[in-house]
């Protein structure tokens, strides 16, 4: 009864909602709850869902994007998860990245799940693609970089649940996302600790570097 009594005072606090959300976790965090990535795309949709207290007209903020990072797993590992991990297609537009391979599935809120997926081998990528190509040196800017990225998109929030630290994901596009810091482990990640990050996010004041 006390965590419903606090999730509807958390929802009645939160106007302003990231448009896309990045969460980064570990092997051990999957396997230790493999199905909860499907639970927090169910949280952002109920979210997306819910109608603006202020305007019966007008359609309210919404979260556009979410991506779960997962560190690389053993052939093993990712057996055991990936029937939890393609279950988000029955609720979302699934695009499941995993080593050279890209599966897209579902339609809805579009998820993306990176497995084992490193910023820094992101960006060689691109420099390599640019240079095959034969794009002059003096034509290269951060536009014509970004258009070679995997991901083209920036992250709001990058969620870190546990103790773990940050990997490389994204380190291009996650340089202006707010980061926020968890100590509740994922298995034990709840909705009402959902609600606290995006309470949490309203409340800064974002900069883009500025």
């Amino acid at each position: 009864m006390f965590y419903w009594l606090y999730e509807r005072m958390l929802l009645s606090q939160i106007q302003v909602l990231p448009g896309h959300i990045c969460f980064m976790l570990s092997g051990a965090d999957l396997a230790a709850d493999p199905e909860k990535c499907f639970e927090v795309t169910g949280w952002c949709s109920e979210l997306n869902a819910r109608p603006d207290p202020g305007a019966s007209d007008r359609k309210p903020p919404a979260i556009k994007g979410l991506t779960f990072h997962i560190s690389p797993l053993s052939p093993a590992e990712l057996e055991r998860s990936l029937p939890a991990i393609k279950k988000i297609s029955s609720v979302a537009r699934l695009v499941l990245h995993c080593g050279t391979t890209e599966e897209v599935s579902g339609t809805g809120l579009d998820v993306v799940v990176a497995i084992g997926k490193s910023g820094r081998e992101e960006i060689t990528d691109c420099i390599r693609r640019l240079a095959e190509t034969g794009v002059p040196p003096s034509e290269i800017d951060e536009k014509t970089l970004e258009s070679c990225l995997t991901f083209r998109y920036d992250p709001d929030i990058v969620v870190k649940t546990g103790d773990d630290h940050l990997t490389d994901f994204l380190i291009w596009q996650s340089v202006y996302s707010e980061l926020f810091f968890s100590d509740v482990n994922w298995k034990y990640f709840r909705r009402v600790d959902f609600l606290r990050v995006l309470r949490d996010y309203q409340s800064r004041i974002r900069r883009f570097g500025k």
